[in-house]
């Protein structure tokens, strides 16, 4: 491993920084000796809340749509949000390995994520407490190759180890933000806010069938998937969408994901 001795002086300075302000970078620092990419963003989620926002690199600019842009809705689509709950191990992903078939078909990536002008991400998912903390690693010109993907996963018992170290209090930050309102059918937060953020355009109610095709649609599953995923032929998928659209009074996929961003930000106001 050629980058061991960076590595190591690498981890060391992060040690040294941990419950430092300085900590954060030092890490991203120590983690780029063993792949190089530009970019770089560590959120904490715990249950349905908005994440919160632990450290990025972006310009100003970037930081708009890769933070606060993020932050008021988009999360809800993304499939490091959707999965950072399935086990408490620590786990190094890749991005498309957690998206749905049709994700880059779908529009969340074309309306959202293509504005992220990434070649790809891959992300550091480690259990704080009740919390996630996710740090992703993005790069703009060029995939992570099999290597490198091997050799950021060496690195990942100690990454995990010294999250848990600094952010051990992370859990407790979210006390101040409000709390989401609890679906009546205990349903997913976003299946909740899908039912809500229609019906405050004052259009006929979705049903609760409806609310779950939108969810998968928006997620980026194909007719196919979400039809094996409900247990209903795709046929069935594509009649409940074209019901969907004639009642929201809309033509597209596209559409479908632009109201929604925008009744999202209306329920904020």
């Amino acid at each position: 491993m050629s980058w061991s001795k960076d590595w190591i002086e690498g981890s060391a300075r992060a040690v040294a920084a941990l419950h430092s302000p300085a900590f954060p970078q030092a890490l991203i620092d120590a983690i780029r000796q063993v792949a190089p990419f530009e970019h770089s963003v560590t959120f904490a989620y715990l249950e349905d809340r908005p994440p919160l926002a632990l450290h990025s690199e972006f310009p100003e600019w970037k930081h708009k749509v890769m933070v606060e842009d993020y932050q008021a809705g988009p999360y809800l689509l993304d499939p490091f949000y959707l999965h950072c709950t399935e086990s408490t191990e620590p786990r190094l992903v890749r991005l498309r390995d957690l998206a749905p078939d049709r994700f880059y078909q779908g529009e969340y990536f074309r309306n959202y994520y293509v504005q992220t002008e990434l070649a790809e991400e891959i992300g550091f998912m480690v259990d704080v407490g009740a919390a996630r903390v996710v740090i992703s690693a993005m790069r703009a010109s060029r995939v992570f190759s099999a290597r490198e993907f091997r050799d950021m996963a060496t690195i990942l018992p100690f990454v995990a180890a010294i999250v848990r170290h600094h952010w051990a209090d992370v859990a407790d930050r979210f006390a101040n933000a409000p709390a989401p309102a609890p679906t009546p059918d205990g349903g997913t937060r976003l299946a909740g806010l899908i039912d809500t953020a229609f019906r405050s355009f004052g259009q006929n109610l979705l049903t609760p069938r409806e609310v779950e095709i939108v969810e998968f649609t928006l997620k980026g599953h194909s007719a196919e998937a979400t039809g094996i995923a409900l247990g209903i032929s795709p046929g069935t998928v594509r009649i409940h969408r074209r019901n969907i659209y004639g009642k929201l009074r809309i033509g597209s996929q596209g559409e479908l994901f632009s109201r929604f961003i925008a009744a999202l930000s209306e329920m904020e106001r």
